[in-house]
């Protein structure tokens, strides 16, 4: 109990890729790009889908839900990162690290459920395409989004509680740049080795079962797609699942190699690079991938600069 008070009084310490790169400033400045980035494209996309009756879909639906957990998980980490580099404090309360780790938590694990809903969205759409309408209605989407959120915000309440109540003691550097579950492990005074074979289970079980669900649509989805007889409908179709396809690897590589890869092989630096990756750089290219070969995202974005009065 007195370990426990003693925890509660006292703050963390971040060493994120600013504080380990032989070039803060250069990363700095890189972190600061992709942010913004990431806070105009998601927050043009979000736009551009609300305005434009023609994106009234629920393929661009489940979309803008995609981008607002982008824009949501880098507001999360980037901001604070660059405070804490500019004031030259990277301290971070008990409390405000549990949040955080909660919030990450919420966030990845509702977009790792929502690429899988996507996927299933683009096999009914080529498997199902006069049926669409009805078995993407309007609650079913719904639904899906708040499937997405729910399992992902219970899951993270219960890991965030668990892991928040081991006493810390010693040195309080978390080697990573937010609050995390296992770089904070290290830091307990307590047997921990239970806790992280099950993290990592369960970690693995969640990654794994909706990869498997997106493999096996595509499987079935690009079946269907080569044997249309219109080639024109070949290509529409491809683009949108090479889209979709694009960003599950841009989602799930660096997740793999953060929650599958036994701890053994992990090392801060290369932990911390993943997370800039999958935190910062992932929200910041998934709007792109999705608008810059897309028609009716393009068409949208001339509708709205006055390019086109049709």
């Amino acid at each position: 109990m007195e370990l426990w008070n003693i925890t509660l009084i006292k703050s963390f310490f971040l060493v994120g890729i600013l504080q380990d790169s032989r070039f803060p400033e250069f990363v700095c400045a890189a972190i600061t790009f992709l942010y913004l980035v990431a806070m105009a494209s998601n927050g043009l996309l979000l736009l551009l889908i609300a305005m434009d009756n023609r994106l009234h879909v629920p393929m661009y639906f489940l979309l803008s839900q995609l981008s607002f957990m982008d824009l949501l998980l880098t507001s999360v980490v980037a901001p604070k990162t660059l405070v804490d580099y500019l004031c030259g404090q990277n301290t971070i309360s008990f409390t405000g690290c549990g949040l955080q780790m909660f919030l990450e938590l919420t966030l990845g694990g509702a977009e790792d459920i929502l690429l899988a809903f996507m996927a299933y969205d683009r096999y009914v759409a080529i498997h199902h395409p006069l049926n669409y309408m009805v078995l993407m209605r309007p609650t079913v989407c719904w639904s899906m989004v708040a499937i997405s959120w729910l399992l992902a915000a219970l899951s993270a309440l219960v890991y965030t509680i668990y892991t928040m109540h081991f006493p810390f003691c010693g040195n309080q550097e978390i080697h990573h740049l937010f609050c995390e579950i296992l770089p904070l492990l290290k830091l307990a005074c307590a047997d921990t080795s239970q806790y992280e074979l099950m993290v990592y289970t369960m970690g693995v079980t969640f990654l794994l079962v909706p990869l498997s669900a997106i493999l096996a649509s595509y499987t079935l989805v690009l079946t269907a797609v080569f044997h249309m007889p219109s080639a024109q409908g070949r290509q529409k179709a491809l683009l949108t699942c090479s889209s979709h396809l694009t960003v599950v690897g841009l989602y799930y590589g660096p997740a793999m190699v953060m929650y599958v890869l036994p701890s053994v092989y992990h090392n801060p630096k290369q932990d911390n690079i993943l997370s800039v990756f999958y935190t910062i750089v992932t929200p910041a290219l998934n709007p792109l991938i999705y608008s810059l070969r897309n028609k009716d995202v393009l068409g949208a974005v001339k509708k709205v600069i006055g390019q086109d009065t049709s």
